[in-house]
Formats: structure tokens, C-alpha cells, sequence
């Protein structure tokens, strides 16, 4: 009889997976949801890594998605067990260096008249995709935090992160000169 691989264990065959602290929940609970979302977003992240961007945003990506792993890690974490924590999560330096990319980059851009529309170069459209995916997570997460404790960091990185993406994609439209706008129809 041949044998499973390691990341095969059939613990989850019954609809439950196990969080950091090896309490068993079931897979559609909003704290699985919220850190789902987050993977789902870190995968999002890694496409746009593929792209050409402008210079110095591939290192700052890599950042990024070495802390979306820390927030889902945080994230599967119930309150009960923040003791296993091993320095890993959201910080307020992490917020305040989301915060000094978005301001640096607000320097190189032009206001938009109106609407950016998603798109333009594909690397503007994978992080105007980002972007979007950035705000359901930060939704998943604020309906765990109705019904469970969530660090409040957690919630506002989720916010400045889906600015920076939108602030990143203008940049990869040569500075905003290439964004694709909305017009009114009709």
C-alpha cells in the first residue's frame, strides 16, 4: 500500500483543521476564513513579484509577504493561546513602514482626475487584483473581530496595505500617466 506525503494527514477529511495552538475548528469558521484570505492574498502578492515593476518594489514586496505570513500566523491563533507567540505578528513599526512607502510613492504621483479603473500594464492590474483581494481580507477580518478578540493592528495593516497596492499600481502605470480612468456613461 503506497504512503501519503507528509502534507497529507487526512485530519482535515471531515471538515476541521487544526490552529496554532492544536484546538480543532471547523474550516468555514471566520477565524479560517480571515487567515484563508490572507494566504489567498500572499499567493496574489507572489504574481506580482513575476512582474517587472519599478525599481526597489520587489524587495518591498518580498517584505510584505513575509509579514502576510505573520498575520496569518496571528490570525490562527486563538486569543486563549497568544502565549505561543514567538514574536511573530503585526507590529506598529510594520504600519508605520507601510505608511512611509505610501507617502514616498504619493510624492512621484499626480492626483487622478477622476476613477482609476483596474488595469493598464498587467503589473498595475495584478496590484489593483491585490488590492482588492486586500480589502475582502480586511473584511474577513473585522467579522472575526465582531465575534472573537483580534489584535486591532492586525485591522489596520490590512488598511494601509490596499492603499499602498493602489498607490504601487498608479506607479507601474508610468507614474499615473497611464492609468486607465473611468468616464461617465450615459
Amino acid at each position: 500500500m503506497p504512503t501519503l506525503d507528509r502534507i497529507t494527514t487526512g485530519g482535515g477529511d471531515k471538515g476541521e483543521t487544526s490552529l496554532v495552538d492544536g484546538s480543532r475548528v471547523a474550516k468555514c469558521s471566520p477565524r479560517v476564513c480571515a487567515y484563508g484570505t490572507v494566504d489567498e492574498l500572499n499567493s496574489i502578492v507572489g504574481l506580482v513579484r513575476c512582474e517587472e515593476l519599478p525599481e526597489g518594489l520587489h524587495e518591498k514586496i518580498c517584505l510584505i509577504q513575509s509579514q502576510l505570513f505573520d498575520l496569518g500566523s496571528e490570525l490562527a491563533t486563538p486569543p486563549a493561546a497568544k502565549s505561543q507567540k514567538q514574536g511573530w505578528g503585526i507590529s506598529q513599526k510594520h504600519i508605520e513602514q507601510l505608511e512611509q512607502w505610501l507617502q514616498q510613492t504619493n510624492e512621484k504621483l499626480e492626483p487622478a482626475p477622476t476613477f482609476v479603473l483596474p488595469g493598464g500594464s498587467r503589473g498595475a492590474a495584478l496590484l489593483h487584483q491585490a488590492r482588492t483581494v486586500t480589502r475582502r481580507t480586511e473584511r474577513q477580518v473585522v467579522a472575526l473581530h465582531q465575534s472573537e478578540e483580534v489584535e486591532p493592528l492586525c485591522m489596520r495593516y490590512l488598511n494601509r496595505l490596499s492603499d499602498l497596492f493602489f498607490v504601487w499600481a498608479r506607479l507601474c502605470n508610468d507614474e499615473g500617466r497611464s492609468d486607465l480612468l473611468w468616464e461617465r456613461q450615459g
